[in-house]
């Protein structure tokens, strides 16, 4: 028995403008498109039940290409820095937080950002050693690419001055040779080994939490990448399947793989897209370089701000082929971390020398700043770009001061990708950005930040149309993930996922979509958010 959607505005996304009144879904699946006297003449005994959209606008489920699930969940359970607008109110967060702590409890913060402070100079050691004498103290930059902690953090650690940077990693420190309390890529794993267990239970919370976010924006699955942080592969796998599933939490979580637990992976017995139709395993999960935040981005040429670096190489080009081959030898595509256009072309080149199978795509994840005759090379390539349009709205102005303007115009150029025939698809990088979609289909359409009162567009030429926009969050990220047969469209056959919306995007002022639009979320026919 199934249920009849109707009296709303659907879109399929089969084609721009394509829309039906009425869908007949039964197990989880769409099984007919038409009017509501159409498909309740044809299956009027198998109709369980109608659901009256009101005049609301559905679309196929929404889902996010690249995210972190339990890091965004993680932030909903820690102290959240991401909205502080000077140093001085974060260093006061940090205070309260640890005044509700016993001595010696680690103090953990997500997301502090130093563009969004009127003095921009970053955090240190000694300011957190005055705030916080008395706790560990642990704060991850929005990008988390590079975290500050202080003295007592430093020494549960075994960090000092004589500690070697880690390859494809820095440990920073001042004038004088002092460590300053920054901690940047591959460095960051120093201080993570220090930290105390973190139980199953925590993992399944942060899980919780993260996925029902999620459905309250709208998402009905993301791309998340989790498995090497948590203490080991199965551990963390284990937390998703004792959260997802049909009796439990309904959401398409696709597994991306990092390189450091595949070989736990492969000893397991998983393969390219193996598990069930919530949870399954997808790319092997590189990162080439880190971010721009923090000027580890891999650049071809000298930072404009700081000539003195072009960035970090996670990997040498020797490792990176290394990983590369262990990918293709497990018949698997790989998911790099690609912000920088020397790392996107380290990349580029290790596909070439070894090449994915062509039903296996590569994913070049971020791939922001690029130079033309990358686009080039790229075309008709079995890969797909991860973007995350809404880079555009935290990114600018600043960045073009970091990069230079002569280096800008194949920067976050979403337009030109798509006019030059490459797939891509739309994530957040949840936690580093917000995890609604919409935000992120504003910022492609308007190029704008929210926050900025004058509305400057940033490279307006390469705004997308709002189908092109709606279709990076439904057929590019189905696309990503090999599930374009059967996701990403409102289709016969196709999932039975839905996100509605209060208003329709093609219709209403655009900044409206800057507003509590999500009115419910449909995964696996089932409504597993409605609007109160």
């Amino acid at each position: 028995m199934g249920t009849l959607w109707k009296n709303g505005r659907i879109y399929t996304m089969q084609d721009e403008g394509h829309v039906v009144e009425a869908v007949f879904t039964e197990n989880g699946f769409i099984k007919a498109l038409g009017t509501t006297k159409e498909l309740e003449d044809k299956w009027k005994e198998s109709i369980e039940k109608s659901i009256d959209l009101h005049q609301q606008v559905m679309f196929p489920g929404f889902v996010d290409s690249h995210m972190h699930l339990i890091g965004h969940g993680e932030t909903l359970m820690r102290l959240d820095l991401s909205n502080m607008t000077s140093k001085k109110d974060v260093l006061q967060a940090v205070k309260e937080k640890a005044s509700q702590l016993k001595e010696g409890q680690w103090v953990i913060g997500e997301g502090w950002n130093e563009n969004l402070w009127e003095d921009a100079a970053v955090l240190t050691k000694e300011e957190l050693d005055n705030a916080v004498p008395n706790h560990p103290v642990l704060l991850k930059r929005i990008c988390r690419h590079a975290m500050v902690v202080n003295s007592l953090a430093l020494e549960e650690a075994g960090i000092d001055e004589h500690t070697e940077n880690p390859a494809g990693g820095l440990i920073e420190k001042d004038a004088k040779g002092s460590l300053n309390g920054l901690l940047k890529d591959k460095a960051q794993d120093l201080m993570i080994e220090a930290l105390p267990n973190i139980s199953s239970s925590y993992l399944e919370e942060a899980l919780g939490k993260g996925i029902e976010s999620c459905w309250q924006n709208g998402l009905v699955g993301g791309h998340t990448e989790d498995l090497s942080y948590y203490g080991n592969f199965n551990k963390t796998f284990n937390a998703f399947k004792q959260t997802i599933g049909e009796e439990r939490k309904k959401f398409r979580a696709h597994l991306l793989v990092h390189h450091e637990v595949i070989e736990d992976w492969k000893d397991e017995g998983h393969h390219f897209l193996s598990g069930n139709e919530f949870i399954e395993f997808g790319a092997m999960k590189i990162f080439a370089d880190g971010a721009l935040g923090g000027r580890t981005a891999l650049l071809s040429y000298p930072y404009a701000d700081d000539p003195s670096t072009h960035g970090v190489s996670i990997h040498s080009n020797e490792k990176l082929l290394e990983l590369v081959e262990k990918a293709r030898k497990y018949d698997l595509p790989i998911a790099v971390h690609t912000i920088g256009d020397q790392a996107f072309e380290n990349v580029l080149k290790a596909v070439l020398q070894y090449p994915s199978n062509e039903k296996r795509r590569d994913r070049f994840i971020h791939a922001q700043i690029l130079r033309k005759e990358l686009i080039d090379q790229i075309k008709g390539l079995p890969l797909i770009l991860d973007i995350q349009p809404r880079f555009v709205a935290s990114d600018f102005p600043w960045v073009v001061d970091r990069l230079g303007e002569a280096n800008m115009e194949y920067n976050y150029a979403w337009k030109t990708l798509l006019q030059e025939g490459i797939p891509c698809a739309g994530g957040s990088d949840a936690p580093i950005e917000p995890i609604n979609p919409l935000l992120g289909i504003h910022a492609a359409v308007t190029r704008t930040n929210p926050l900025d009162p004058n509305k400057e567009s940033y490279r307006p030429e390469q705004s997308l149309s709002m189908y092109e926009a709606v279709s990076l969050f439904t057929k590019g990220s189905a696309y990503a993930c090999h599930h374009e047969q059967d996701r990403g469209m409102i289709q016969e056959g196709f999932t039975a996922d839905f996100t509605v919306l209060e208003s329709d995007p093609f219709t209403i002022d655009v900044d409206q979509l800057l507003t509590k639009l999500v009115s419910m979320t449909v995964v696996d026919e089932t409504i597993v958010y409605q609007k109160k």
